[in-house]
Parts: structure tokens; C-alpha cells; sequence
């Protein structure tokens, strides 16, 4: 009988759906879950506290911290073996304290891979979560190369009893894993190791759920899946499709369908109507071809077009996969493939392979980051020897101690220090949010918002939104605020329009020039950057996805992100940075990838 580990709320706080829910709606969607039935709920991981460090508007760890408020169900955290949650290796005493903070502030089920799949990367992590009284499941990357992983995969998993896990967990982060491999490898990795088995898999075309039933036909005991709105937008499993099958099977799973279809109702509220950032079919057919993580192609995607050669995507993908080859065939799990796209981006695009070589592609060649899979290719070691720069940038996350010695006060606890370490300068952006918040600073991206007052405008907007009413105003403690809705609202008297044909405001030119145009919403303060002294969201030139946050407007103390509703390419930043804007003002102009504008 198999249980099922839920991921909404881990995909919720990342991207591309990071911000799309507001807190207090994505609380709401872990109580419901919380009486679902679920082993665990997977709540962070690396893709979180990304995200949470860049939008520096909340502390990924308070995240977890009002989660745990809230639910009785333990929750999960997966983590990178020494990567952690960033892209640079830690030590052994960074590896503990991590950990330690992170059972502190409420995980109980610590899901660790190494994405090279060298478990012996994963050894001080399993001491450190031993010693924190958590629970270790050890997953295993299913990243396809030369044997398609079965022999070599299970030759690993011999090692993880000896290092106190519970569980051994098949990851498939590129949608590659059929179900007959996923039915091999269940049965493979439970004899080898006598341990239970799980499976964490996606894919488009039904892929991932024939993946998961078959594993629970061979005796996988976990599931990993996320509410249907999620795995449609995502390519992951659903939950209440998951559940249904299992159920017909006869290998009831014990999980409340009609909770999920709840869950789901309230993500639909904020995504229902907003297709999340797509993955245009071009992509997923390349990703799925050639066996890589969409994310990995879209990326290469996005960076050629940012270079004005979108026609070398097939000729990047195919030294991606010749480097992998040479390097020792890691698997792709995040952070080694966005390592080697970036080698491969630099090979291409230099028309010289190897002339410069990628730090991070420098140290795994020279075994910093662990052993891979195969042999590396002795012409790539001499190039990274003959390249190496002692003063090129540390590949590794510092020790604890010395970020203290450089934090200069800007870290209040540990937690924050270790996220330094990790992020480094992109965390004080953050920080100083956090910090603006604890002293009542009303500044930009510090959340000084009188909460009551906000939930106040919220309902005004409630109002106005459902009962067709034209305008609401309300007077309060010398704030006076309207609501006025845009739309064509029914009049108080039928028959009688609520403005002359005459009066009616002439309107907005269509733009002539392929440029899609993105107007202030509201009257507002126009600000680049979520806090003072941060990096700007975006630039000229640079490429958006459709979803990505382009600045703030601030209103009434209210921080209003405005989103790209396309993919493209920044082309004119219309605004000065604190500038007062009035509705349906210009901010920018975006050129749609398609170089069509957007209907």
C-alpha cells in the first residue's frame, strides 16, 4: 500500500510559480493538505530559497517556520548533498549547522541527493540529520547516459543503509524514466539495499504517472505528487489522478481526493486564468529527445535569443550532451546541468571549445564537487589545467566563520549567516527587507504594511469586484482610498451609460512596431528594485519570462508586483526609478520572442 509525499507547496515557493500565491493563500493550501493523508509534505528546497533570496520580500526560513505553525503532518526539505540548497559546495561544518537550522525551524524528513550521484557526498548530511533526531531518505538521480543508469545506480544504493537511511528515493529530474525502467529499478534498489523505495518523477505526455504506477505495482511505498492545477502547469503527477489510479488498482493509498480537488480550487483562483510561463513545444520536444531538463533547454533558449542567434539552439543542445560525455556523464540534476549548458553556451558561441572553461565545470573536472559516473576525458583535464586562474571566483560555499567575519552585522542569527554563505551578496537585499521589518522602517520591500489596513483594501477590492458596484470610497484616520472598477460594470439605473459616448476617453494607440507594451495598473510609485540598494529586476536588453516580476508599484503602502505577461526581450524602461506613475502610463516595452505581439 503506498504512500504519497505532496510537493505543492515546494513548487509553489519557487519558480516559475514564486509569488503567483500570496502567503496567506499558500497556508491555506498546506491546512488543507495537512488532513489530507499524506506521508509528508514537501514544503523548501533549493529552488525556494532561490527564489526567496531574488524576490528578497520574505526569509525562506520564515516560510518554513509559519508552515510548521500551521500543520501537523511532517514536513520535508530537499537538499543537494553538499550543494545544500545553492550552487556551491559547503563544508562539513556548514553541511551540520544547515541542517541543524533547518530541523530547528520544523523539517522532519530531509530528502538528500548528491547530483553527481557520488553517495559518499552525502555522509556528514546523513550524520547531521541522524543528530538532529530527522528523518534521511537518500534519493538517487535517474539522469539517462551511456547504460541508461540501472547497474550503476544500484551499485550506489549498496552503500546508504551503511549511512542510516530509511528510505532510497528514484529522482528523475529530466522526464526520462520509462515505465518499465521505473519497475526495474524499484525492484533493483529494494534488494540491493533492503531498504523502502519511492519515487520522485515528471514528464509531459502521461509519462510520469504510467512511471509512478508502475513503481507502486513493483512495491514503491512513496509517491511523490502535487494538485492537479500544479502537475498540469508543471508536468509533475497529480495527486487526485495518482490517488484514482492507485485506488483502482487496489492499492489504496489512503488519501483524501476531495481534500485535493480543495487544494487545487484555491491554487486555480491565482493560476487558473494565467498560463504559466510556457514551455513552448520546441522545448519540450528537444528536452524530451535528447533526454535533458526543460528547464536546462528553455534556459539555453532564452540566452541565445538574448545573443541574437535563437537558431543554434539544436547545435548548443548537441555539445551540451558531447560534454557531458566528457566529463564523466553527470547526471543533470540542478546545479551540474546549468554548470555544463553554460560551458556548452561558451563553446558554441567562442567558436573554440574549451578556451574558456566555466569555474564551476573547472572544479568538477578536477573532483571538488565529487567523482562522477565515468571517466573524464584526459584532453578536457589538460584544458582545465592549462586554463586554471588562481583568481578566478571560489567555487565553494566559504566556512561559517570567515562569513561571519565579513557579514560587518548585516546577519541577525545563524540562519541568516548561512544563507550568506550560500547566496552571498545577492542575500542583503533580503536582509535588509528583514532588517527594515523588525525596526518598522517603512521602506520599500520591507513590509511595513499595516496588515489590517491592507486586508481592509484588499475586501474594498472584493467588493467591488463582485457585486458590479462602479466605485467605493472610504475615509479613515485622515486616509482616504477608492476603488474604482475599469470594466464595464452594470449601471445603477439599466438603460443609462455611466459616461457619454463623447467623454469617453480616446483609446491607447496599437503599438506599430512588434513592441508589446506594459501599462501601470494603478496610480502608484514606480520602483525598479524590491528593496533599496538591490539589483534591478530587469534591464534593457535583458530577456524576461512571461510570469517574471518587471518592478513594484508601491500604493498605499501596498507592494504591487507587475509581471511580464510574455516572454521576451526588455527593449525600453520607460520610467525613472521612484517616479510617481498614473493608470495606464507606459513602464516598459517588451519584444515577444516570436517577435509577434501578444493577442
Amino acid at each position: 500500500m503506498p504512500g504519497l509525499a505532496d510537493t505543492t507547496i515546494r513548487l509553489l515557493g519557487q519558480d516559475p510559480l514564486a509569488g503567483r500565491l500570496p502567503t496567506a493563500d499558500q497556508l491555506r493550501v498546506a491546512e488543507i493538505l495537512d488532513g489530507a493523508g499524506f506521508g509528508y509534505l514537501e514544503v523548501s528546497g533549493g529552488g525556494c530559497f532561490d527564489s526567496a533570496v531574488r524576490r528578497g520580500v520574505e526569509s525562506p526560513w520564515e516560510r518554513i517556520r509559519a508552515l510548521k505553525s500551521r500543520t501537523k503532518t511532517p514536513l520535508g526539505l530537499a537538499l543537494r548533498g553538499r550543494f545544500l540548497v545553492g550552487s556551491r559546495p559547503a563544508d562539513d561544518d556548514f553541511v551540520r549547522r544547515f541542517i541543524a537550522s533547518a530541523a530547528a525551524n520544523g523539517i522532519d524528513v530531509f530528502r538528500l541527493h548528491d547530483p553527481l550521484n557520488d553517495v559518499s557526498n552525502l555522509r556528514e548530511a546523513a550524520a547531521a540529520v541522524a543528530e538532529a533526531g530527522a528523518e534521511f531518505e537518500a534519493g538517487l538521480v535517474y539522469s539517462p547516459g551511456r547504460t541508461g543508469e540501472t547497474t550503476a545506480l544500484v551499485e550506489q544504493a549498496r552503500e546508504l543503509p551503511s549511512l542510516g537511511a530509511s528510505r532510497v528515493l528514484l529522482h528523475d529530474p529530466t522526464g526520462s524514466l520509462q515505465p518499465h525502467r521505473a519497475r526495474e529499478l524499484v525492484t533493483g534498489l529494494r534488494e540491493a539495499t533492503g531498504l523502502q523505495t519511492g519515487i520522485y518523477c515528471q514528464g509531459a505526455a502521461g509519462n510520469a504517472l504510467a512511471a509512478a504506477v508502475e513503481a507502486a505495482r513493483a512495491g514503491a511505498d512513496l509517491i511523490a505528487c502535487a494538485v492537479y492545477p500544479i502537475a498540469l502547469s508543471l508536468h509533475r503527477v497529480s495527486g487526485e489522478a495518482l490517488a484514482e489510479a492507485l485506488n483502482g488498482l487496489g492499492l489504496e493509498c489512503n488519501v483524501d481526493v476531495a481534500a485535493l480537488w480543495h487544494a487545487s480550487d484555491v491554487v486555480d483562483e491565482f493560476i487558473g486564468d494565467e498560463p504559466v510561463t510556457p514551455l513552448a513545444p520546441r522545448i519540450a520536444v528537444r528536452a524530451a529527445e535528447f533526454d535533458l531538463p526543460a528547464g536546462v533547454v528553455a534556459g539555453l533558449d532564452r540566452n541565445l535569443r538574448a545573443q541574437g542567434q535563437p537558431d543554434r539552439l539544436d547545435e548548443v543542445i548537441e555539445e551540451l550532451v558531447r560534454i557531458r560525455e566528457e566529463v564523466g556523464w553527470p547526471p543533470l540534476a540542478s546545479p551540474i546541468g546549468q554548470f555544463l549548458g553554460s560551458q556548452a553556451l561558451l563553446n558554441v558561441l567562442s567558436a573554440s571549445r574549451y578556451s574558456v572553461i566555466v569555474d564551476e565545470v573547472r572544479a568538477l573536472v578536477e573532483g571538488k564537487l565529487g567523482t562522477p559516473p565515468g571517466p573524464i576525458d584526459p584532453i578536457v583535464r589538460r584544458a582545465a589545467a592549462l586554463t586554471s586562474d588562481p583568481d578566478s571566483e571560489e567555487t565553494a560555499a566559504p566556512p561559517l566563520d570567515a562569513v561571519r567575519e565579513q557579514a560587518e552585522g548585516m546577519a541577525a542569527s545563524e540562519e541568516e549567516l548561512l544563507l550568506l554563505g550560500l547566496f552571498g551578496d545577492e542575500t542583503e537585499p533580503l536582509l535588509r527587507a528583514i532588517r527594515g521589518r523588525s525596526t518598522g522602517e517603512e521602506r520599500l520591500g520591507a513590509g511595513g504594511v499595516d496588515q489590517a489596513r491592507a486586508e481592509r483594501i484588499r475586501e474594498l477590492v472584493r467588493i467591488v469586484q463582485e457585486s458590479g458596484i462602479g466605485e467605493v470610497t472610504i475615509e479613515e484616520a485622515g486616509m482616504r482610498v477608492s476603488v474604482r472598477s475599469f470594466e464595464d460594470a452594470p449601471a445603477a439605473q439599466p438603460g443609462v451609460p455611466l459616461v457619454a459616448p463623447d467623454d469617453l476617453p480616446p483609446p491607447l494607440p496599437t503599438p506599430t512596431n512588434g513592441l508589446v507594451r506594459v501599462e501601470a495598473p494603478m496610480v502608484g510609485t514606480f520602483y525598479r528594485a524590491p528593496a533599496p540598494g538591490a539589483p534591478p529586476f530587469v534591464e534593457e536588453g535583458m530577456p524576461v519570462a512571461q510570469g517574471q516580476t518587471l518592478c513594484i508599484l508601491e500604493a498605499m503602502k501596498l507592494m504591487n508586483e507587475v509581471k511580464s505577461d510574455v516572454e521576451g526581450i526588455v527593449r525600453a524602461i520607460h520610467v525613472e526609478n521612484a517616479a510617481p506613475v498614473e493608470f495606464g502610463q507606459l513602464l516598459f516595452e517588451l519584444e515577444p520572442v516570436d517577435g509577434l505581439p501578444a493577442l
